[in-house]
């Protein structure tokens, strides 16, 4: 098997360095200046905007290659959305998660309408594969029912997704997302959608990686620092 290629090549300060800024920024409400501090004080100067371009590059490329490593998933979804602000607008972060807390999926989008909800439902039953809902929690929002009636429509007899829709079950993902805007507040938002997107995929990656939701992390802190490390012995 043919050794995949470092992500690394073209930088000069070591793999080291450069996922322990990530990581920092990703797992702690730290903004670029702050993580930009702390390296400093560990005798490496680099700038914000350095650490944002490796948040950038570094954040979905944990995210892509821990995706192998998750924990089995409930089929019971939690889905709900909120706001994000990207380019000084408002924008609509949809999140599933299953009944145990682990992300099964996220998606940005400029509205909040069946459309928007059409596509994060085919991208979330697309990234979960054999994991398919049978049930579907959400709020009462039009979208929510209208899309999975939907999907309901092409299922055999018996075979519908269960949906249901008091707001007050689906209390796990509403303060799942009171952590995460905690880790986001620093930032003060986003420019481009993208660099939202990037981050984004790095931010819930290492919170998947702190909570345990991948298989083969030790325990503790030095097991999380471990087990990102082990993402990347590739060959350079």
């Amino acid at each position: 098997m043919a050794a995949l290629k470092t992500p690394f090549k073209g930088h000069r300060f070591p793999r080291g360095f450069i996922l322990q800024a990530v990581r920092w920024h990703c797992r702690f409400a730290l903004s670029y200046r702050d993580v930009k501090v702390l390296l400093e004080e560990c005798g490496v100067h680099v700038d914000a905007a350095t650490i944002n371009r490796w948040v950038r590059k570094f954040g979905p490329e944990i995210a892509k290659r821990s995706f192998k490593h998750k924990s089995c998933r409930s089929l019971i979804w939690h889905v709900d959305k909120t706001y994000v602000r990207v380019g000084g607008n408002w924008r609509y972060l949809w999140r599933a998660v299953d009944q145990h807390g682990p992300l099964i999926d996220f998606r940005l989008t400029a509205r909040r309408d069946a459309k928007a909800g059409r596509a994060f439902f085919r991208q979330a039953c697309d990234n979960a594969r054999l994991y398919q809902p049978m049930t579907i929690v959400t709020d009462k929002a039009h979208s929510h029912a209208k899309v999975i009636g939907e999907i309901n429509r092409w299922a055999f007899p018996g075979e519908g997704i269960r949906h249901v829709d008091r707001k007050w079950k689906n209390n796990r993902i509403e303060s799942d997302h009171a952590a995460l805007q905690k880790l986001v507040t620093p930032t003060r938002g986003f420019k481009p959608l993208s660099a939202a997107k990037d981050t984004r995929k790095g931010i819930e990656a290492v919170r998947s990686i702190k909570r345990g939701h991948v298989v083969g992390r030790e325990a503790g802190v030095a097991g999380e620092v471990r087990f990102v490390a082990s993402l990347f012995k590739e060959a350079a």
